[in-house]
């Protein structure tokens, strides 16, 4: 029995392509590297199925050029975590891709029963972070898909679905009843006052009764050593994950 990678999933909706569309940008992003590769419609849908748990070598690299993540980040394997000071107040650990669970008094990870509702659909995520270089506080928003597959929640960014254009937000996110625990990672915009900075933190949240709203707060280590935290929350705005729904939000939040 395989388990569907849902992480990969949720980036291809994030970028807004469909499968044809996802196959022939890892074809043109292996022309350009000068490292050709066959991807197609079905490749792709044995990666989303998870009947192909981990790429050859040149798609790899073709994939990583495709949705600008580490492979590791899209789903196909779970490192060992890597912790690396950086960046401003917003800042966080730079973890990549860390296996997601809350740990019990012995360090493992604690059973797991199964969630109270699906939350996949398109949700809007508000977090605050104070900036000690401007002094000042700031509010980051972006529209979200959220994908579920058992506990697991993973979350993309749409293109142009944040306040901020060009930085895209990454979840990784595991469901406890109503407590939704895990990791954000999100690669500030290039010409903006982070300078393309990626910044990388935990996250845990409660689900209203209502499901439709998760609140709770990030955290994340700054430049000085310090650890920062911050509100965030996630609204539910559409259940409906096609791509006419996904393009309705492929905008800025109000």
């Amino acid at each position: 029995m395989t388990t569907p990678n849902s992480t990969l999933r949720a980036v291809r909706l994030g970028l807004v392509m469909s499968q044809d569309e996802f196959a022939r940008a890892v074809r043109d992003a292996g022309q350009r590297t000068g490292q050709p590769n066959d991807a197609t419609k079905r490749l792709v849908q044995r990666w989303e199925s998870g009947e192909t748990a981990a790429p050859r070598p040149v798609y790899a690299r073709a994939l990583e050029a495709v949705t600008g993540l580490p492979i590791e980040a899209l789903g196909f394997a779970a490192p060992v975590p890597q912790l690396r000071v950086s960046g401003d107040g917003h800042g966080g650990h730079d973890v990549q891709n860390s296996p997601v669970g809350i740990p019990a008094a012995n360090g493992q990870p604690t059973p797991q029963t199964a969630p109270r509702g699906n939350y996949s659909g398109i949700w809007l995520s508000t977090y605050e972070f104070f900036s000690s270089g401007r002094d000042q506080t700031f509010t980051g928003k972006h529209h979200v898909v959220l994908l579920q597959h058992g506990n697991r929640l993973t979350g993309r960014s749409l293109p142009q679905g944040s306040l901020n254009p060009d930085s895209p937000l990454t979840l990784d996110l595991q469901v406890e009843g109503n407590i939704v625990t895990g990791t954000w990672n999100e690669q500030t915009a290039s010409d903006g006052y982070y300078r393309g900075a990626r910044y990388f933190g935990a996250l845990q949240m409660l689900v209203e009764p209502t499901g439709r709203r998760m609140a709770g707060k990030w955290v994340g280590f700054g430049k000085e050593f310090d650890v920062n935290t911050g509100p965030w929350q996630l609204e539910f705005a559409d259940a409906d994950t096609g791509k006419a729904t996904i393009a309705k939000y492929n905008r800025a939040p109000e």
